[in-house]
Formats: C-alpha cells, structure tokens, sequence
C-alpha cells in the first residue's frame, strides 16, 4: 500500500524498524517538501516488498557505476519523473537514503545521491569513498549529504 508523505505532520510510518525512525522521517519528509515546492509533485512511497523495480534500478547503478552494495535493507522506495528527470528513492532501516536523478534527454545530468539521518554512522560501503557535507533541515534536522554524477544509461 502506498503512502503520501505529509510534510506538515512527520510520520514515521513504514519506518519504526530504523533505529533513527523519527530522523528518517524527517529526511522523508524534507524530499517530499522539496519536490511539492519545485514541481508540485506530491511524494508518494511504496513498502520495499511492492516496489523493487524502484529499488532493482538504484541498486544496479550502484553496483554498475561504483561497485557499490548497500548492506542496510530497503523499507521503503519511489519512482517518478517530473519535467524531463526519471527520479527515485530507496529509504533504509539504517537511516540512509539514496536517491537517482536521471535527465532522460540524451547528455542530461545523472547522479546519484546519498543522505545520512541524524544519528546515523556513515555506512562502510561509503565511508572510505564519499566526503559528507553538512546541511540543516527543520523537518530532518542536520542531514549529512554527498553524490556522484554518471553518464551511462539505465
């Protein structure tokens, strides 16, 4: 079953097996406040279990790009695109999201990101490849951030 996220009200619902499920929500909720604001978009996401065509394109370009695997299991995902960029989202018990933005028109802009919740350590799968920088939210308090741009097409 889906769910909207309201960025008014913080939920953690699909999240209470994080050990950081109140700044994982936060964070959920900073993304879908984001994406209301710039495209009118209103942030819907799905259990792991109905959503793996979401998270099976994250993990591929993961792996294909950086050999990366995250350790941490998927909770919750989404996929969408708004204007000309395919985006989506795997939210995981650990407290890290991972999100793809994907321009679909041919020499577009494609990254991939990553935030820590509050609380979090930094995953050692990323921990010796990727700097965090810092940024303060009202939803998410202070979300630790970092990315890497591909050119390949998924």
């Amino acid at each position: 079953m889906s769910y909207t996220v309201d960025f008014s009200t913080v939920s953690t619902a699909g999240l209470e097996s994080s050990p950081v499920a109140a700044a994982l929500a936060g964070l959920r909720a900073n993304e879908a406040r984001y994406f209301s604001n710039k495209y009118g978009h209103v942030f819907t996401v799905e259990p792991a279990s109905n959503a793996r065509t979401a998270i099976d394109w994250v993990h591929r370009i993961l792996k294909e790009e950086r050999d990366i695997v995250i350790a941490s299991r998927p909770l919750e995902a989404t996929a969408f695109q708004v204007e000309n960029i395919r985006i989506a989202y795997v939210f995981y018990e650990s407290g890290l999201s991972v999100n793809v933005m994907y321009t679909v028109d041919d020499g577009g802009k494609r990254a991939v990101g990553f935030k820590l919740s509050e609380g979090m350590e930094v995953p050692a799968e990323l921990a010796s490849r990727f700097k965090f920088a810092r940024q303060k939210s009202k939803l998410a308090g202070t979300i630790r951030g970092s990315f890497f741009a591909f050119k390949n097409e998924y």
